[in-house]
């Protein structure tokens, strides 16, 4: 039996769901800055600018800083990506936790408490569905580093599942940024297929390669 408990979210789990869920995002920045470091065309833009400043200035300060800036510039702003996310998402559904989720049908937000800490969070939301499916979308996923590997984050993934099958839903749905590898990997075992693999709806998304994959578990039709 596991020691920890999945329960549903109580006022008094404000403040600790609000930075497990800012940690949690946070934290796949470095992931997202080496991706775009990867990127042949990030290396070639920057070798392209440095030519071109020694062409026209021949400032060896200016060429010798170049490329930290070009880096530092690439870190920024894929920091800037996850907490513009962060900070956005705080100042809307997870501002009153209790009013978006648990006072609205098909919502619901449930934490795993260990000793009297919460170590995990995850949610459930009712999904924009042009083709009017009943389906339920899995939100908020989160666990602190430090309690992984204890099953915590495929129990509360299992909730979210035993939730969507005891309303009669047709499938769950949830979306996730590429660098969140260990959560994708996790989602495939627990037997969601990848439905989307699309750019980010912000401007320089496709500059620095930043994708949202779609996931999708499927109920059988008949049960």
């Amino acid at each position: 039996m596991p020691d920890y408990v999945i329960r549903l979210y109580k006022d008094s789990d404000y403040e600790a769901v609000r930075d497990i869920f800012s940690r949690g995002i946070k934290e796949h920045t470095k992931t997202a800055f080496l991706h775009t470091l990867s990127l042949p065309y990030i290396w070639a833009l920057l070798l392209a600018l440095f030519l071109f400043l020694r062409q026209t200035t021949g400032s060896y300060l200016l060429l010798a800083m170049v490329m930290p800036l070009g880096v530092a510039a690439l870190w920024l702003l894929n920091r800037h990506v996850y907490a513009g996310y962060v900070q956005n998402s705080l100042t809307n559904d997870m501002m009153n936790i209790r009013k978006y989720y648990l006072e609205r049908d098909g919502y619901c937000f449930w934490v795993a408490e260990l000793a009297g800490e919460i170590v995990g969070m995850v949610a459930a939301i009712v999904p924009e569905n042009p083709t009017g499916e009943n389906q339920v979308e899995l939100k908020r996923l989160s666990v602190p580093i430090k309690h992984r590997g204890k099953g915590i984050a495929k129990a509360l993934c299992r909730t979210v599942i035993d939730y969507a099958w005891k309303r009669g839903s047709s499938a769950v749905v949830l979306s996730t940024s590429m660098a969140q590898i260990d959560a994708s990997q996790l989602y495939l075992k627990m037997g969601f297929r990848r439905t989307i693999t699309e750019h980010a709806p912000f401007i320089l998304a496709k500059f620095i390669d930043f994708r949202i994959l779609a996931f999708q578990y499927d109920f059988p039709k008949y049960r």
